[in-house]
């Protein structure tokens, strides 16, 4: 492109290149306290940074991009506009806020999006995410989640939780006697990159320890102790808040020695043998502190720890009173780098700034609104779970369709501002139906809610199936292999409901048709031998996203689906001839399932006798997942984004494996599986099959949480609502049944206590 010209200049040095098409968000970023710098996300959910001169051209530069905003998360257009937006702006433009106090998203969810617009990035350590400590007891066998007691106070900073510590820290801002320097109650801030190298440098160290030596060495002269029992004693010098990956990576706490938690003040490390029963393992320690992140008393207290870190006791009087004031040169606007015209004191100035860390953008200047309760939440006047019956608790609808085919596959696409909301559903004699979806579940207990939208149904067959008039237009005539089993995995719905994507052709390719008018639209080619298995990522702007295809050729090819053209491929002139992204080997037999998911960069994928391989999605091979003995033929794989892996083998046998290759559980069910699905947040996995029984396990340890009155027909294939809170089936005598599903119900009846 021609204006890309003009930013050569600052390319220089740079090692890689980065696709136009394949930007999806574009954030402006401060650099040593200016507002100098670009952040860039890509599609495969990498990022880079930029510093600039001035601010003048960070501007030049974001009108040079894609108009493609923050991206689409947080209900703001796409405008360059909005990527030149201050936080505060950002903030106050965003839906994020009211979704949180909703508990549409969690409180993890929540806290990264602050992060994320507040300029902190895990580009620089100087500015990583900050996350609160939220537990106290590290020293009770049994961790109970329903005690006060072993949550800490989030109205004050980890600085002012011990009283005498407090009290030290008040004596040190009201007898301060420097006139050259403002007074603070601490020299150092609360996330420094020492700090934060301090928990990363095990995981650096993994990918090179020769060159992380001299790094070790400096952080054991250098870094402030962490003692985890910090929050209780408040015994340190630094008043240290925590990383994201503390909610959601066991691997930092362990390196070639074991599991190591932190340091004790006498520099000993402190070892698994040394912890509690409920943090023996680090994947358990991990896990439980994530769901006390989660928790209704973080969930109460969270806005009050906003106030300290991105709100009004930031700074100013309302911080002296909460005991909240850092070095002067941590806050944006202290100091402005192009004033100093003494190179010198310019670099012990950055030098400083990079020491003492920097303070995130203030984002608001009025208290944090709290959040929802979650027993109001849950338990509406006209909620579901108020009925008495069992059955009429559970099942919303059962929907027959004319066919008595089994319906193979379901995608519930029910996004409000879709085009067609629809629930999706394809039958094994590829018989597909577009059966438009109607939110009637999430408008209970709402203003305005009646007793006739409670009686009307979510999901309204589709008119052509229904009256069998023009069904012609939703039947998949094109012959298939006659050796190909039809299932589940033969078929994707593209993210707006517009497009099925088909396999199992004899000629080796995979199908794109039109689900309005049912004409074919394009035939992909790249296998050498018949296409067994397709995959369909998250989606991106415009509906962009990536299709992983298996073969029974043992690999497997990585797709560019785009939204914009409605093809395979970026080149609409092109699209008898799409290029696959990538080629995926690794595997010696017929590839029977596959699932990619492109937040974490990855695809998984399972042979017809094993094993399964963990690919990038730019084709290198990262590793095998082992299962036990007899777990050999894998079936389904469902992945959530926290990066872990539910494999479903043959004769009922599940395996739940970290993405880093780790058997974290296994069961064995007796129940020929269908279908398996993972809810948004990965904490919850629901199953099906032949036996008719839909089953809700807790996904970390299998443990079982809930079971569905039997049905009259198996199980055939299974999608949820973007809410999560409807549950469809499709079942083997041609029906979908939706069920009302809670998660948020059996979180709070089984996982208090640990």
């Amino acid at each position: 492109m021609c204006y890309t010209v003009s930013l050569l200049p600052y390319t220089e040095g740079l090692h890689g290149k980065w696709m136009f098409s394949e930007i999806r968000a574009v954030f402006t970023r401060r650099y040593l306290l200016q507002n100098t710098a670009l952040e860039v996300f890509m599609a495969n959910r990498t990022s880079v940074m930029f510093n600039f001169p001035d601010q003048a051209t960070v501007k030049k530069v974001v009108y040079s991009l894609p108009r493609v905003g923050v991206g689409t998360s947080y209900g703001l257009p796409q405008a360059r506009r909005i990527s030149l937006a201050t936080p505060r702006q950002l903030f106050k433009s965003s839906n994020m806020t009211q979704r949180w106090q909703r508990r549409e998203i969690s409180n993890f969810e929540y806290l990264m999006f602050l992060n994320t617009i507040a300029g902190r990035t895990y580009n620089d350590l100087n500015q990583y995410p900050v996350f609160p400590w939220v537990l106290t007891n590290y020293d009770s066998e049994e961790l109970d989640l329903t005690l006060p007691a072993n949550f800490r106070d989030l109205s004050k900073p980890i600085g002012a939780l011990n009283p005498k510590r407090a009290a030290f820290f008040t004596e040190r801002y009201e007898s301060w006697e420097d006139d050259q320097t403002p007074p603070c109650h601490y020299n150092t801030h609360y996330s420094t990159a020492a700090t934060t190298l301090h928990w990363l440098v095990r995981i650096v160290s993994k990918i090179s320890p020769a060159a992380t030596l001299p790094l070790i060495i400096v952080l054991c002269a250098k870094s402030p102790n962490y003692d985890y029992t910090v929050c209780k004693n408040g015994n340190v010098s630094v008043p240290q808040e925590l990383i994201p990956e503390f909610y959601y990576l066991p691997e930092m706490f362990v390196n070639s020695n074991g599991y190591h938690l932190g340091m004790r003040e006498d520099r000993t490390m402190i070892c698994d043998v040394d912890l509690p029963a409920w943090a023996k393992k680090p994947e358990d320690f991990v896990r439980i502190n994530r769901m006390a992140l989660e928790s209704e008393f973080v969930s109460c207290q969270l806005h009050q720890w906003i106030d300290l870190i991105f709100g009004y006791k930031q700074r100013g009087p309302e911080a002296t009173r909460a005991l909240n004031v850092f070095h002067y040169l941590t806050y944006e606007g202290s100091v402005n780098l192009d004033s100093i015209t003494d190179p010198l004191l310019r670099e012990a100035t950055e030098a400083q700034i990079q020491s003492f860390g920097q303070t995130p953008s203030q984002l608001l200047i009025e208290p944090h609104p709290p959040r929802s309760s979650a027993m109001h939440l849950c338990f509406l006047p006209q909620s579901p779970l108020m009925f008495k019956d069992q059955m009429q608790q559970d099942v919303i609808m059962v929907l027959k369709f004319p066919s008595n085919s089994p319906v193979t596959h379901v995608a519930a696409n029910t996004l409000p501002h879709l085009t067609i909301p629809a629930v999706v559903t394809v039958t094994c004699s590829r018989l597909f139906a577009v059966n438009r979806w109607h939110n009637t579940v999430g408008l209970r207990g709402a203003p305005g809610y009646s007793l006739e939208q409670a009686h009307h149904l979510p999901i309204e067959m589709d008119s052509l199936v229904a009256n069998n008039t023009g069904s012609n237009k939703r039947q998949i005539t094109d012959l298939v292999d006659q050796s190909i089993q039809i299932t589940t995995h033969c078929f994707v719905v593209t993210a707006d409901n517009r497009y099925i994507l088909v396999c199992g052709f004899w000629d080796k390719s995979f199908r794109v048709y039109s689900s309005e008018t049912g004409k074919l639209t394009q035939i992909v080619f790249g296998h050498w031998d018949v296409v067994t298995c397709l995959a369909r990522s998250e989606s991106y702007i415009g509906g962009d996203c990536y299709i992983v295809s298996g073969s029974r050729d043992a690999t497997l090819l990585l797709w560019y689906w785009s939204g914009r053209h409605h093809i395979i491929g970026d080149n609409p002139n092109n699209s008898d001839y799409p290029a696959p992204r990538a080629v995926l080997t690794g595997h010696d037999q017929e590839v029977v399932c596959v699932s990619v998911c492109a937040e974490l960069g990855l695809v998984i994928s399972g042979a017809k006798e094993g094993p399964c391989l963990v690919h990038t999605i730019t084709g290198d091979l990262l590793r095998a997942l082992e299962g036990p003995e007899h777990y050999l033929c894998p079936r389904l794989i469902s992945v959530s984004s926290e990066g872990h892996c539910i494999i479903y083998y043959e004769r009922g046998r599940f395996c739940n494996f970290s993405i880093n290759g780790k058997l974290l559980a296994q069961m064995e069910v007796n129940d020929s599986t269908r279908a398996i699905l993972l809810s948004s947040d990965g904490h919850n996995l629901v199953t099906g099959g032949d036996n008719g029984v839909v089953e809700v396990w807790q996904a970390c340890d299998f443990k079982q949480l809930y079971i569905y009155p039997g049905c009259d027909a198996g199980i055939r294939a299974m999608d949820l609502s973007h809410d999560q809170r409807t549950l469809i089936t499709g079942m083997a005598s041609g029906s979908i049944v939706a069920f009302n599903i809670d998660f948020n119900r059996w979180h709070y009846e089984h996982q208090n206590r640990y």
